[in-house]
């Protein structure tokens, strides 16, 4: 994290909030906005300890339907069954939805500090997230439901979700675009995507954020940064349901579409 600034962390924050939840990739977006401004490298676990701010988006913004959830999941404890209910089997499949993208974050950590943060790798990534985005979202039902969620469309929206290791996927384009092939409405994609990044988060930023203080990462521009992303993020969260009930998610496919090209011209550019 060498030569970061306040001014650059607050960037930072505000690019994390945005692209944690709109499906158009943070990490796409913390690795290549730097390197197009001439910014140094300040590495992985920087964009991790972002996610402390997204993280406390998330967890406001769904605050009561985790308490439902938990409390669902509590009273069918109590009675031999934490998932006697819908909400307390919504929270199992949450919970099982969120392994595989743990065991790729275990298994590739060093790739992804290392060789996938590449701007070329991000471009293609990018450009090809953007066209299944587009297309789930125009085969996509319109009758799925949170409650309707299945052990089988909970594990493959969490293989999805662990494509998104690599950066300019998007964690939330490609649990959103599964979801969308498997029928569930855009706002219900949408939610379940939400739900799905705060264990996913916690994880993540449990392992890298102590790591980053005991090596000596200044707190001044890391908690501007963790407060940007946190009310960007809530912004970005309100914002998406707002517009998903009423629009689709074509306009951002386009946008990937518009920065793969932007990356892919200035990278030959550059060579």
């Amino acid at each position: 994290m060498d030569g970061m600034t306040t001014a650059r962390a607050l960037v930072l924050g505000v690019l994390q909030g945005l692209g944690e939840f709109l499906p158009i990739s943070s990490s796409g977006h913390l690795i290549v906005v730097p390197w197009l401004l001439g910014w140094p490298e300040h590495g992985l676990a920087f964009d991790v300890a972002l996610h402390l701010g997204t993280l406390a988006a998330v967890v406001f913004a769904f605050r009561e339907d985790w308490l439902r959830l938990f409390a669902s999941a509590w009273r069918g404890t109590l009675r031999g069954n934490p998932f006697a209910e819908p909400d307390g089997r919504l929270l199992g499949l949450v919970a099982v939805a969120s392994v595989p993208g743990a065991v790729a974050g275990l298994l590739l950590e060093k790739w992804a500090d290392t060789v996938l943060r590449s701007p070329a790798l991000i471009a293609g990534t990018m450009a090809v997230m953007g066209a299944i985005l587009l297309a789930a979202d125009r085969v996509g039902g319109r009758e799925g439901q949170l409650g309707t969620v299945t052990l089988r469309d909970a594990l493959l929206i969490g293989i999805s979700q662990a494509a998104a290791i690599v950066p300019g996927v998007s964690r939330s384009g490609a649990t959103i675009s599964m979801a969308r092939f498997l029928g569930y409405r855009r706002e219900e994609a949408a939610r379940f995507s939400f739900l799905m990044a705060t264990p996913i988060t916690f994880g993540a930023a449990a392992v890298k954020v102590p790591r980053m203080l005991a090596e000596g990462a200044e707190k001044g521009p890391l908690l501007v940064g963790i407060a940007a992303a946190a009310v960007v993020g809530l912004l970005s969260i309100r914002g998406l349901l707002t517009y998903v009930r009423m629009k689709d998610y074509t306009p951002f496919a386009y946008y990937r579409f518009a920065f793969a090209v932007v990356v892919g011209v200035v990278f030959l550019l550059r060579s």
